[in-house]
């Protein structure tokens, strides 16, 4: 690219937004234009609305611009949306109408019929959806949504998605452990999760079992027809910092034997790979052989944490394999989601 594109981040004081700031701070496609959040912010510099919660230290890009309103009036060819969802539904329609193109973090539009819900390397077909979309909206600008899936949704269905292609799904149990981060901040209260686990996440599992059918489902005409999966979930909160780790049991249609399933996800690559789009992982899935990994603090940041890591893959004596799946929750899950989105969406020349 001759030039990068200027592009505004919405929520940008809260932990995703805040990891967007620091995947977006040195990226050779994209360059912060304006920074937006509540009206709590609005009006400070940033490193003083922003309570800097991660381990790298705060861009200096970024330090001195001021926090403004999230509305639609920025120079920006891209907005990123880090929006809780409590607020998040009404402000990304207002960017999208305007004509701004929405790459979004928030849960609200993810089953709109005609909004794409995306893991690039699964289903980046599902874009042309966007053309339907921006069709309803009737807007001579041509705004649009796109979403990233749940945290646990993404790192699920990456590792499922060689085993649909080659073998075919029928039935899926995951049960998930899931950081702390995934809460935001400051998340759980301290005293509810020291010596405790969590077996509740509001919202949590009816995503886990409804997004896996629309990502890995098929775009026929101008709809979504989901794929045909029976999946049940169970959601556990656990005191890890980052890091999602999920027990996953899978049924087949076809029949396969440990060494296909294993060497199904070592070889899984798919188009960020082949566009070699700026964020994605060389290597979507990396597989652990050893009996006790992944593990959240060892495993989390491979790939600078835009990996899946499978490892105990084994038979199933109630279904037919079974494994564990490990992935870093605001990174791939959430911020590095939302931010490969939108390089698919310039490398497919949405923007």
């Amino acid at each position: 690219m001759d030039k990068k594109l200027p592009v505004a981040i919405l929520g940008a004081t809260g932990l995703v937004g805040q990891r967007l700031t620091e995947l977006l701070a040195n990226h050779p496609w994209f360059e912060i234009s304006a920074l937006a959040a509540s009206d709590n912010s609005v009006g400070k510099k940033y490193s003083d609305a922003a309570n800097w919660h991660l381990p790298s230290a705060l861009p200096d890009s970024i330090r001195s611009m001021i926090v403004q309103p999230c509305e639609p009036r920025f120079d920006a060819a891209m907005i990123f949306s880090a929006l809780p969802s409590e607020v998040a539904g009404e402000i990304e329609e207002n960017f999208a109408n305007a004509g701004y193109m929405v790459s979004s973090n928030a849960s609200n539009h993810r089953m709109d019929v005609d909004v794409p819900l995306v893991i690039p390397e699964v289903n980046s077909d599902h874009l042309d959806l966007i053309r339907v979309q921006q069709a309803r909206r009737k807007s001579a600008k041509r705004g649009a949504i796109i979403c990233n899936p749940n945290c646990s949704t993404i790192h699920l269905v990456l590792a499922l998605k060689p085993l649909a292609d080659q073998f075919g799904l029928k039935r899926v149990m995951v049960t998930t452990m899931q950081a702390l981060s995934g809460a935001g901040y400051p998340g759980v209260a301290a005293l509810d999760t020291l010596d405790n686990v969590m077996p509740y996440i509001k919202g949590e599992e009816p995503k886990l079992e409804t997004e896996p059918c629309k990502l890995l489902g098929k775009l026929e005409d101008d709809r979504i027809v989901d794929a045909k999966i029976r999946i049940s979930a169970a959601c556990n909160r656990v005191t890890t910092r980052d890091g999602h780790l999920e027990t996953v049991s899978v049924e087949l249609e076809q029949k396969s034997n440990l060494d296909q399933i294993r060497q199904s996800m070592i070889q899984f690559t798919s188009v960020p790979q082949a566009l070699k789009l700026p964020t994605a992982p060389d290597h979507p899935i990396i597989v652990r052989d050893e009996p006790d990994r992944p593990q959240p603090y060892l495993d989390r940041d491979v790939e600078k944490g835009m990996a899946s890591v499978v490892g105990r893959l084994r038979e199933c004596s109630v279904l037919d394999y079974k494994f564990v799946v490990l992935g870093h929750n605001t990174i791939r899950g959430a911020a590095g989601g939302t931010l490969l989105n939108a390089e698919l969406l310039v490398a497919k020349n949405f923007i």
